[in-house]
């Protein structure tokens, strides 16, 4: 008799259920860290699937659309970033990404959970292949903290690589958390945040959002919008905020001659991804 494939199935508050099948080898890593449980799958049409308490965090496959739209958006968008810092994004794709940009001259990333870094290094190697660029930092502290003793005016581009606005996470939505953002940037400075779906979260998430960014101080906001097969939906979103002046696509022309590596991100996408459907355009104004 042949036996069910076994699968890693995560039901979200959106009412939705996401799942993978897995091979035979299952479940392949398991621990407790000090903050959270990690564990790693093996999947039949995926690759590796990494979870953080249960929920889906990346996958070998997909991972490159998340991590490429967190990064290139916002860099393209900057005329000259070079000073770059990542709160989160502990697996290290979205540090990658922004290392591909000749223009950055450092990029610190901030996780609180060194275990989420030193596993993706065994089990997604290809994310962690800039580690040990010299311009890169990896720092495991606070980057709440972090950000609110900040030199003001030291960074070009913030990057919020955050887990769902839930249980801990929820601070790094809050406009005392934004007002921090904004000091710490300097001229031109630019903000971008992972801000869920738009399909379901759009009012409770993500105008929330905007609204606490325009009181907190930042002075242009704009959705972009990407598929991203294993989050809740399918459909997710980033959000760019200005400390000052409107967002503009300040180095277009470098984008459509692109010489850096991408799999998903190219001028046209920059632009198409923030096209908004109508019932965003009436919800966020």
């Amino acid at each position: 008799m042949t036996s069910k494939p076994a699968w890693f199935t995560e039901l979200s508050d959106s009412g939705t259920i996401f799942g993978l099948e897995l091979t035979d080898a299952g479940k392949i890593h398991e621990e407790q860290t000090p903050f959270q449980k990690l564990e790693i799958y093996d999947t039949t049409t995926f690759g590796k699937l990494m979870t953080l308490d249960g929920c889906t965090m990346v996958t070998t496959r997909d991972n490159f659309v998340y991590h490429e739209m967190m990064a290139h958006p916002v860099l393209f968008s900057h005329p000259a970033p070079k000073r770059v810092c990542i709160i989160g994004g502990g697996d290290c794709g979205t540090l990658r990404e922004v290392l591909k940009h000749p223009e950055v001259e450092s990029a610190i990333q901030i996780d609180i959970d060194e275990r989420v870094t030193r596993v993706s290094e065994m089990f997604f190697p290809e994310l962690c292949e800039s580690n040990h660029d010299p311009r890169a930092t990896l720092a495991f502290e606070d980057g709440i903290a972090w950000i609110g003793n900040a030199e003001p005016g030291s960074l070009d581009i913030l990057i919020v690589d955050s887990t769902d606005p839930v249980g801990p996470g929820a601070v790094l939505y809050s406009e005392e958390f934004f007002r921090g953002c904004w000091k710490a940037l300097g001229e031109n400075g630019l903000l971008v945040q992972q801000s869920e779906s738009p399909l379901v979260h759009a009012e409770k998430i993500i105008k929330p959002m905007h609204d606490t960014m325009r009181k907190a101080g930042f002075s242009d906001i704009k959705l972009h919008q990407f598929q991203q097969v294993c989050y809740p939906t399918g459909w997710w979103s980033c959000t760019i905020a200005a400390k000052s002046g409107e967002i503009r696509f300040a180095r277009e022309s470098a984008a459509k001659k692109l010489t850096l590596p991408t799999k998903y991100y190219n001028a046209e996408i920059h632009k198409g991804s923030a096209a908004l459907p109508q019932f965003l355009k009436e919800l966020l104004g």
